[in-house]
């Protein structure tokens, strides 16, 4: 007798999981903790008894390790041959979906910093009562109508925030620019030596691009500490912190990525016929390198400004 449950077809079709359910429940639970935390800025309202800071920080916890569960099940699966090359190829439709959606989590970042940019004296509305407008004032008034802002000692907001000046883009986010395209390098590298089966190639690759990653971050760190200007207060501080903070988290994510990946290759993981996790993290690197590039052009050099910059390690 035939067996009805043979499989005649080249798909995967997954095992009952929970992972879907409890990361869902951990993304609301630490969504209400977020939310209860920035409501007071203190502690936190309770939720259920529990402070607004602990509820996020269950919520996080719980959701990392669903997201370490779940891919562990899905790297059983590649190992035990579940992956066919048409599952890989429609997990690779799913990752460049991903990045898609990642490209336009950025144009929202880069849309609010050139609609400043560009629109320096644009007119803004302050509407303290619901369908009445009770006062209005300009761009002009608050930034002196130039992008970047006149000192901030100079214009309307002095008791918002500061700006003093812009960060010098030839100095640390020169060099943080160098090391991202040589992380791009080292990545193709360690890439082309798993296609040749050279895995010393492939594990000293994924080093180097997992160290010049962790430079970065630290780099950017740095520069945070000298900025001359702060996050609230103008829409200059608030654009750049956005932007470039999103851009850091996820060069932390990816580095996190590739760790992952180095890991597993010291274990023996991955061959040159079937490793999508190492290519899916190659890709989100060369994504943030990209975002960087566009990042450095548009809001450290362009947007810079004519005599305003200063050394990123420059005193205040």
């Amino acid at each position: 007798m035939a067996d009805h449950h043979a499989k005649n077809h080249d798909y995967h079709l997954l095992d009952p999981s929970p992972w879907p359910l409890v990361a869902s429940l951990s993304a609301f639970v630490a969504a209400l903790g977020a939310i209860a935390w920035m409501r007071t800025n203190i502690d936190g309202l309770g939720v259920f008894g529990i402070k607004g800071p602990y509820m996020f920080a269950i919520g996080m916890v719980a959701l990392l390790a669903t997201a370490w569960l779940w891919w562990r099940d899905v790297i059983i699966e590649a190992n035990r041959g579940d992956h066919t090359p048409v599952v890989q190829l429609h997990l690779r439709y799913g990752m460049i979906m991903f990045i898609a959606s990642e490209v336009m989590f950025f144009v929202a970042w880069f849309w609010g910093y050139f609609d400043s940019a560009l629109f320096p004296s644009g007119v803004h509305e302050l509407i303290n009562n619901p369908g009445r407008m009770v006062g209005m004032t300009t761009r002009n008034e608050v930034y002196g109508g130039v992008w970047p802002p006149v000192p901030v000692d100079t214009t309307a907001a002095a008791t918002s925030g500061f700006f003093k000046s812009t960060f010098d883009p030839w100095g640390l986010p020169l060099i943080n620019t160098l090391i991202l395209l040589l992380s791009g390098v080292t990545v193709t590298w360690a890439h082309h030596a798993l296609l040749k089966n050279d895995r010393r190639g492939l594990v000293l690759g994924l080093l180097c691009t997992v160290l010049l990653g962790a430079t970065f971050t630290y780099l950017q760190a740095v520069e945070y500490g000298h900025a001359g200007f702060s996050y609230a207060g103008h829409s200059y501080g608030s654009t750049f912190f956005m932007a470039t903070g999103f851009h850091g988290a996820h060069v932390i994510i990816g580095t996190i990525f590739l760790l992952v990946c180095l890991i597993r290759a010291m274990r023996g993981a991955f061959t040159p016929e079937q490793h999508f996790g190492f290519e899916a993290a190659a890709w989100y690197w060369h994504f943030v390198d990209v975002v960087w590039l566009f990042l450095f052009a548009a809001i450290y050099v362009w947007g810079a400004g004519g005599g305003a910059a200063v050394g990123a390690a420059a005193g205040h």
